[in-house]
């Protein structure tokens, strides 16, 4: 019998233990590069909050001047997030202007690399004079 209430224990403490632990590594997952530090703490949390850093993600939004930062993905604020409307798929040209499945986002336009001369392939890739674009490839006719 108490064989049995040791293993019951020592099972419970042990999905305890795990719980805890992947609480904190999916918290650790949702905290961003830019951060900033809260202190605005309740005595209900409990000892083991307080020993974590409560941090809130910084927006765009809220300060438009990160997205000019060194290593911002792009100059623009969309939906809260910083990015570059020539190169960005989901904001080509203009937010939330997305571009088709087989398109790429150039210079602020959707074009499809299979076939556009001027973006063979890849964005700025031209094909010289009498070659066509086929499947991202200048061929001559």
């Amino acid at each position: 019998m108490k064989f049995r209430k040791l293993v019951i224990v020592s099972v419970l403490a042990i999905v305890l233990a795990l719980s805890i632990s992947a609480a904190s590594d999916d918290r650790k997952d949702d905290v961003s590069d830019a951060t900033i530090e809260s202190s605005d703490y309740s005595s209900a949390q409990g000892r083991w909050l307080l020993q974590t850093k409560r941090t809130r993600r910084v927006t765009c939004k809220k300060f438009p001047g990160i997205c000019d930062a060194k290593g911002s993905p792009g100059p623009q604020c969309c939906k809260k997030k910083c990015v570059n409307i020539l190169t960005d798929r989901q904001n080509c040209g203009k937010c939330g202007k997305k571009c088709k499945y087989n398109e790429i986002c150039c210079k602020g336009k959707c074009v499809n690399p299979s076939f556009n001369k001027k973006h063979c392939g890849g964005c700025n890739n031209r094909c010289g004079n009498g070659e066509y674009c086929v499947f991202g490839l200048c061929n001559y006719a």
